[in-house]
């Protein structure tokens, strides 16, 4: 398809771009956005006219993004997010100018990504302190599973702002994000209550269990089984251990609040460890949204996290 001169996208056409990819048609489309259906597909042809490529394949099912159109909506869902911020941070330095001159108040929505465990016990107190310092700030929190891309991912496809994520996964981080380290919890040996030996227990463990670093670790222990349960979450296989099905080498943010009913064994100084961070892209790192987060996040993620009950 040959490249047209007519200029760049329209923040109009973007948000029809982000609008097919998330609805998958053109009609589902239209009707999110209050267009028709022929007003949809006209633009998306002008789109493709103007960057020259095929954006979208379209079928009886609908319409499913190119890898061209993947890249496209990527870019399309980032580059929205920014005048959104553009605009809040203008309104907010005038507001302050206006004021005593001090600064514009972060505010307005701010879109989180979190695995399960960070956002059961990380998150809470985070953004409590964020809304006492920062009450015009709206978080929108996704729980989304730490396997292959996981949270990061929800960032460098423009769904998210900021992620909190491991940083030593078997999986490298997507290209596009930045990403700095908060804490480094230990794992420990978690067992039903009263065991005399839990090692000889089946291991129980889940998908997201899969840091690097603490594979290495497992496969020196000649004592660890091969895992004879899989379950869907940490929550899941503590469950499990708590009812007395296995043991289980969890970290320490998902063992805490665990019920008495299990027991908690170090595993020594050269147990593994898993290190959790925060992503985001290097547009938004200065946003003030995203900066008022950060510094709630390191303000809480000095704390210890020695397992609590």
């Amino acid at each position: 398809m040959a490249r047209t001169t007519e200029g760049d996208l329209a923040p109009h056409e973007l948000r029809i771009l982000v609008a097919v990819a998330d609805s998958g048609g053109f009609s589902s489309a239209a009707q999110a956005l209050g267009l028709t259906q022929s007003a949809v597909s006209h633009s998306v042809r002008g789109s493709e006219g103007k960057i020259g490529v095929v954006l979208f394949e379209r079928g009886r099912g609908g319409a499913r993004p190119t890898p061209a159109g993947e890249k496209a909506v990527t870019h399309a869902r980032r580059v929205l997010r920014l005048l959104d911020v553009l605009a809040a941070e203008a309104r907010g330095a005038a507001r302050a100018a206006g004021a005593d001159g001090v600064g514009p108040e972060a505010a307005g929505p701010l879109r989180i990504a979190a695995f399960r465990s960070a956002a059961l016990h990380l998150l809470p107190p985070v953004l409590q302190r964020l809304r006492a310092r920062c009450p015009g700030i709206e978080p929108q929190v996704r729980i989304v599973r730490e396997v292959g891309r996981g949270t990061a991912g929800e960032v460098a496809d423009g769904r998210a702002d900021i992620a909190l994520a491991t940083l030593d996964g078997s999986t490298p981080l997507p290209a596009g994000v930045v990403a700095h380290g908060l804490l480094e919890e230990e794992y420990a040996l978690v067992h039903p209550a009263g065991r005399g030996d839990p090692r000889s227990l089946p291991l129980v463990d889940w998908v997201e269990n899969c840091g690097s670093y603490t594979r290495a670790w497992w496969a020196a222990q000649d004592w660890i089984p091969k895992a004879t349960v899989e379950a869907e979450d940490d929550g899941a296989v503590l469950s499990l251990v708590s009812s007395g099905h296995g043991m289980a080498i969890m970290p320490a943010l998902s063992l805490m609040g665990a019920p008495h009913s299990v027991e908690i064994t170090d595993l020594g100084p050269e147990r593994p460890t898993r290190r959790i961070g925060y992503v985001t892209t290097p547009e938004l790192a200065g946003s003030a949204v995203v900066r008022a987060l950060v510094r709630e996040l390191r303000a809480v993620g000095t704390r210890s996290t020695a397992v609590a009950r």
